[in-house]
C-alpha cells in the first residue's frame, strides 16, 4: 500500500491546556534511564500505540528491524519508553517524561550515538510532543520539567520517524493540544499517514488503516528516511 509522509512545522497558538500538554517540554532533571555499553552507533527511541503491551510494539519492532537492516557494520541499540499507552490520553505525559530522559542521559553518556524518535499512534504524539516548540500558556509545568527541547538536546537527534500522528482534531477531543513539531528537528523529521487512516488524515470515526502500518512498506519507508541521515 502506498504511503503518504507529511513533516509538520512550528505553528502558534496551542490553546488546549489539559495534562498531555506536559509533553512539550524538555526533561532537565530526574532519574536517568540504564544506558547500555559500549555505546551504539545509532539509539532508536520508541514509543509504542494505544493499548499495546510494554515494548517497541508492533511498528516499532518492524521499523527498528528495518533501521538495522540498512545499518551494514554500525551497531543499533533501542529503547522502548515506558509508559501506560491507554485510552487514558493524558497519561501520554508519562511518556514524554520517559522519552526525555532518557534522550538526556543518552545525550550525556554517548554523546557520539546518533539519536532517532520514533513513535506510532498515541507514541507518535508522545513523540511529536517531545519535540514541541512551546509552552501553552497558563499550563502549570510538573515537577521535573521545564522548557522546550534546547538546541543542545536536538543536535544529538538525527531523526524522528512518526506513524498514524493522531490529527489536531482527534487530539481535542481527547482533551490534549495539537501535536506540533518543533522547528529543532521538523526537517529531520518525517510523518506517515497511510490512505483512509482518519485518524492521522482527519474526518473522525473509526480506522482499521490505523492499526496496520506495521504490515506495510511504512516500517522500511521511515527507515530508509533514517538511513540517509545516520548512515
Amino acid at each position: 500500500m502506498s504511503t503518504s509522509a507529511r513533516a509538520r512545522r512550528l505553528s502558534t497558538g496551542i490553546g488546549a491546556l489539559l495534562g498531555v500538554a506536559a509533553a512539550v517540554f524538555t526533561l532537565c532533571a530526574g532519574a536517568p534511564t540504564a544506558t547500555a555499553e559500549p555505546c551504539a552507533d545509532v539509539d532508536v527511541t520508541f514509543a509504542r500505540g494505544t493499548t499495546e503491551p510494554p515494548g517497541l510494539g508492533a511498528v516499532g519492532q518492524a521499523f527498528v528491524d528495518e533501521v538495522r537492516a540498512r545499518a551494514g557494520t554500525r551497531t543499533v541499540s533501542d529503547y522502548a519508553v515506558n509508559y501506560p499507552a491507554s485510552n487514558d490520553f493524558p497519561t501520554a505525559s508519562d511518556g514524554v517524561v520517559d522519552a526525555i530522559s532518557h534522550i538526556n542521559t543518552m545525550a550525556a553518556n554517548c554523546p557520539k550515538t546518533k539519536l532517532v524518535l520514533g513513535g506510532s499512534s498515541q507514541g507518535a504524539a508522545v513523540i511529536g510532543y517531545v519535540t514541541g516548540p512551546a509552552i501553552p500558556p497558563g499550563y502549570i509545568v510538573p515537577a521535573g520539567i521545564n522548557g522546550p527541547m534546547s538546541a543542545q538536546t536536538a543536535e544529538h537527534i538525527a531523526a524522528v520517524a512518526l506513524f498514524g500522528t493522531p490529527s489536531d482534531g482527534v487530539v481535542a477531543t481527547l482533551g490534549a493540544p495539537p501535536v506540533v513539531i518543533g522547528p529543532l528537528v521538523a526537517d529531520k523529521t518525517i510523518d506517515i499517514c497511510l490512505p483512509g487512516d482518519v485518524i492521522c488524515a482527519g474526518g473522525g470515526g473509526i480506522s482499521l488503516v490505523h492499526g496496520n502500518y506495521a504490515h506495510t512498506q511504512a516500517p522500511a519507508e521511515a527507515a530508509d528516511f533514517v538511513a540517509q541521515r545516520v548512515f
